[in-house]
């Protein structure tokens, strides 16, 4: 049975903002690793928009961001979405009936399927389907923005803590 995990990097005072602040060298290469092991990932339609951006090449590219594309492009995705009409390569889209194809998907698959984006976060949890948060605090304050949490949560538990360089700490919840 596959496992949800929705983790993402985080301000001090909560918020998700990959244009204020993003993984340095050792926490992005720990998020290659991350996607090559993957089963999928669950992307809402704002994130999943964002990440087509590893779905070409750039010359500007050094060897990590490479890694990382060729491990993002070759897992599959499910994008949750009621307005986009199609989606890239090795990606599915979900329309409609989320909960029943995240049932299914769980039922079927071993693994870890990463969940992309708050709002759809929140979606799962609301259905008692995410098995696990991550968060990589970052020490940055942005006073606003897209909370990291979109909604009430059900009491969570700590699994574990690692810091993953000078300035980023892994904090894994699962429900309680």
């Amino acid at each position: 049975m596959a496992r949800l995990v929705f983790g993402m990097n985080q301000s001090l005072d909560g918020y998700v903002d990959h244009m204020a602040f993003g993984p340095g060298p050792t926490l992005f290469r720990h998020f290659i690793e991350q996607a090559r092991g993957l089963t999928g990932s669950v992307y809402g339609r704002r994130i999943y928009e964002l990440m087509r951006y590893w779905d070409e090449d750039h010359p500007e590219w050094d060897a990590a961001r490479r890694d990382f594309a060729t491990a993002w492009r070759s897992q599959p995705k499910w994008v949750v979405s009621r307005t986009l009409k199609s989606v890239g390569p090795n990606a599915t889209l979900v329309a409609n009936d989320l909960e029943a194809t995240i049932r299914k998907l769980k039922a079927e698959l071993d693994g870890e399927i990463d969940v992309a984006g708050p709002d759809l976060a929140r979606s799962l949890t609301d259905l008692g389907l995410i098995d696990e948060y991550r968060i990589y605090l970052h020490p940055v304050v942005l006073g606003s923005g897209k909370p990291f949490f979109a909604g009430p949560r059900p009491p969570l538990r700590l699994k574990a803590s690692e810091q993953m360089d000078e300035n980023v700490i892994k904090l894994e919840y699962v429900p309680a």
